[in-house]
């Protein structure tokens, strides 16, 4: 029996104390995911926020990112136009990776019979060259390999190997 009453943060490290959260969450709702902030700009504000970055990073319009001190992305990645990076653990996001539009890479679960619901979160690691494709979903503990494809509107829940095609392209 579900008791969401007794669910605690317990174990769950956020990585940065409250006013830098806080300063975060302000900054990302206010500015960086505006429509009118050049995305040149973005990659220079989630560096200064901790996040490891690499050059000719381009990163679109209400892109939603969780913890930046938790992300990775290495060098002329692009990430689509709302796509949620929620990364409560790390996301490390290689190079020359697209993740299209309305993505979402979700870290966070939770235990499906403890009664408190407790956390089950895990990293995700999308490799050099793989695509994301449009409204996507790739979950908790997933390995996406290089040059890997993830269908537009695919749920990927465990690892898909390098050069695979997760699902069916329509």
């Amino acid at each position: 029996m579900r008791n969401l009453a007794a669910f605690t943060t317990a174990g769950y490290d956020r990585g940065r104390p409250l006013s830098w959260q806080l300063l975060w969450v302000v900054t990302s709702r206010i500015v960086f995911q505006a429509w009118w902030l050049p995305a040149r700009l973005r990659p220079a504000i989630l560096r200064r926020f901790g996040a490891n970055i690499g050059e000719g990073v381009l990163i679109r319009e209400r892109v939603r990112i969780h913890w930046p001190w938790k992300l990775s992305i290495g060098a002329h990645s692009w990430i689509g136009e709302g796509a949620w990076l929620l990364n409560l653990e790390p996301i490390t996001i290689g190079h020359d990776v697209c993740i299209s539009q309305e993505a979402l890479l979700c870290t966070g679960s939770h235990k499906r019979y403890d009664p408190a619901f407790g956390y089950d979160n895990g990293p995700i690691v999308i490799e050099d060259g793989a695509w994301v494709a449009a409204r996507a979903i790739v979950l908790r503990g997933v390995v996406v390999g290089a040059e890997a494809v993830i269908p537009a509107g695919a749920t990927v829940s465990t690892s898909v190997p390098s050069n695979a095609l997760a699902g069916s392209l329509r």
